[in-house]
């Protein structure tokens, strides 16, 4: 019975991932589709940076978190220790996995105070990618038949989030600079920093504040790099990177509209081009002619052209002018697979 119903959600799903939804929509759809199921009081889905493993969108059920429990539950994901982040699944390899444990601060502190006991959490992998993740809230336990119920559906809803990231607007914005210590406390920023703050604010309250402790938090450890969605559909990306001051850490965060080059990684991986197609793609995009690739590659130049006729496919164009075209632009567009 739960296959034969689990067989109908991953259907359904691979329908809405070819009605040409943003995340949003798709979420939100996939949502109510899940619910008849896995019933929950609360409910909210995310989708990811696939490089940086950032939650990049959030889209909450009938039910919304409480307003004020927002920035902590965000703040959450980024505390080391805390049980069962999505990053921390996503690196143990997890898909499913309820909290047990009993020193989560968001089972303490966001969930209890909401009269609620019970999450889980699952990730939506596509060829071994996380493009996105959801968090169930409820007052009963969840079954091992439901865990493996959106075990199963969790394929699909991978493979449609990564459709669905393809669907973006183009926007404009004047990049910002944000000075920030160490629990991302604002030290100084340029003016234009509170178009951001406004910007990433229309998904969730509070998000802007997480985002810049989170980039402290990556530069103190080395570098930050991350994109995450606009309310427009649009990637806005931040990096942050130490600064040498006698104030103790500080970190500087650039926040500036995605550009066509910084979302190729991004185009290439929701398209479901191949590693090595992925190299072919970056020789074409400098210029290099098919004899050069296969040289550069070590592969004949007849491969060089079947893997080039299979990228040509999967973006629904038929010329390398088009695909660079497509690629220099950060045009988000193609064929379903």
């Amino acid at each position: 019975m739960w296959e034969g119903r689990a067989q109908g959600v991953r259907r359904d799903v691979t329908a809405l991932a070819s009605a040409g939804l943003d995340v949003a929509q798709l979420h939100a759809a996939a949502i109510a589709l899940v619910d008849r199921l896995v019933p929950c009081e609360l409910t909210c889905w995310a989708s990811m940076d696939p490089d940086s493993g950032v939650i990049s969108s959030m889209t909450s059920g009938v039910n919304s978190i409480p307003q004020q429990y927002e920035p902590l539950l965000a703040t959450c994901e980024y505390t080391p220790g805390e049980p069962h982040t999505f990053a921390a699944l996503a690196q143990r390899g997890d898909t499913v996995a309820r909290l047990e444990d009993q020193r989560s601060t968001r089972l303490n502190e966001v969930w209890r105070p909401l009269g609620l006991s019970h999450e889980l959490r699952a990730l939506f992998r596509a060829d071994g990618t996380c493009w996105g993740a959801a968090g169930m809230v409820r007052t009963s336990d969840f079954t091992d038949r439901e865990l493996e119920f959106v075990a199963s559906v969790a394929p699909a809803l991978g493979s449609a989030t990564r459709v669905a990231a393809r669907t973006a607007a183009r926007r404009a914005g004047t990049p910002a600079i944000v000075v920030v210590a160490q629990d991302g406390t604002i030290r100084a920023s340029t003016a234009s920093a509170n178009q951001w703050r406004d910007e990433m604010e229309e998904i969730a309250p509070g998000r802007f504040a997480v985002m810049l402790r989170a980039a402290a938090a990556g530069a103190r450890a080395g570098t930050f790099r991350a994109r995450v969605r606009d309310a427009h559909g649009g990637w806005i990306l931040l990096e942050a990177s130490e600064l040498v001051s006698d104030n103790g850490f500080e970190a500087a965060v650039t926040i500036s509209r995605a550009s066509g080059a910084e979302l190729t990684g991004l185009l290439l991986k929701a398209h479901g081009v191949t590693a090595r197609e992925q190299e072919i793609c970056h020789e074409v995009l400098a210029g290099q002619s098919t004899s050069e690739i296969a040289a550069r590659l070590t592969i004949s130049p007849y491969t060089v052209q079947d893997h080039l006729k299979s990228v040509f496919a999967k973006f629904g164009v038929r010329s390398r002018a088009e695909l660079v075209a497509k690629l220099s632009q950060g045009t988000f567009g193609g064929s379903i697979r």
